[in-house]
């Protein structure tokens, strides 16, 4: 949503489960990304080093110099807001202070990825046909997708529970660093296209399609994004109050961090997680020399001693 323009996305309804016939229909939803064009005003190597810095000591994250034109647009459209002719402008502008809230609005652009649900569907099978049915019977079953993005990893993992726990209780938390994205978690709201690789199912169970003004969206059913708490958790800094889990997910993050940047994070999340809890990673991802606490069952999905 760009500064100054209000899409009333607020007042909205939706009807039909997608795949069946089924009325229903939902308000108070919120939910706006627009990703930002390229555009003339060029980025120094010097200019993208101090937001290389910025990132890595605000969230952990390195970005790789193959990152630049996706800082030099994403940060354009703010560039073009204060109407600020250099990038260094708007560097020097959020270091002072005199804008506070877009600090955080600078992480937010940087540090958000691209996602899509049931991603790397191997870590769902092994979830469904291998660690559900190994739990406690009556205990409460928790996954904590910790670095969740725009919502897609932590509404599958929804998907799985409600389908294949029954009346068993299951609670997920869904973390991430950039305020924008986790607001457009909560919404639950997206295009068309992004229902792919949703088994059909599931699009009949749990997603409800729009009509009207919203047609080409769906909406995560109202019931299904209740049971999940969205917070805003920093990796890199002490955790909040969360409990302790079954299983956590830290996919398509780690790629961001250095070695001893992983082994902090790791600790960190690994404090969290029950003995024999699993902790699953991306296939592009390896955690060799960066904690013992954990033995790979699988790739990319290992189990705490």
């Amino acid at each position: 949503m760009q500064s100054g323009h209000r899409d009333r996305t607020d007042q909205i309804t939706f009807t039909y489960r997608l795949g069946d016939g089924v009325g229903y229909a939902e308000d108070s939803v919120h939910a706006s990304i627009s990703n930002v064009p390229a555009g003339e005003i060029a980025i120094s190597d010097r200019e993208f080093a101090d937001f290389q810095e910025f990132v890595y000591q605000s969230a952990g994250i390195t970005l790789s110099s193959a990152k630049k034109a996706l800082v030099s647009g994403r940060l354009l459209k703010r560039l073009r807001h204060y109407q600020l002719s250099s990038y260094r402008d708007y560097f020097q502008m959020i270091m002072s202070g005199q804008e506070p809230a877009e600090l955080q609005t600078a992480l937010d652009l940087l540090t958000t990825n691209e996602t899509y649900f049931f991603r790397e569907p191997q870590h769902f099978d092994y979830l469904r046909t291998t660690i559900l049915p190994a739990r406690k019977p009556g205990d409460a079953f928790r996954i904590w997708s910790a670095a969740c993005s725009s919502g897609e990893e932590p509404y599958t993992l929804a998907m799985v529970l409600a389908d294949n726990l029954g009346t068993t209780p299951w609670d997920i938390v869904a973390s991430d660093i950039s305020s924008r994205v986790l607001a457009s978690a909560q919404a639950g709201q997206y295009s068309m296209e992004r229902a792919e690789k949703i088994p059909q199912a599931y699009l009949k169970s749990y997603c409800l399609k729009g009509v009207g003004s919203q047609a080409g969206t769906f909406l995560i059913d109202p019931k299904l994004r209740s049971r999940i708490r969205f917070l805003s958790v920093n990796l890199n800094a002490s955790l909040p109050q969360v409990g302790t889990f079954d299983v956590i997910f830290l996919r398509n993050v780690m790629i961001y961090f250095n070695a001893e940047t992983k082994r902090q994070v790791v600790d960190r999340l690994l404090s969290v997680l029950k003995p024999g809890g699993h902790f699953i990673i991306s296939h592009s991802e390896s955690l060799h020399g960066i904690t013992d606490q954990l033995k790979m069952v699988r790739s990319s999905i290992y189990r705490k001693a």
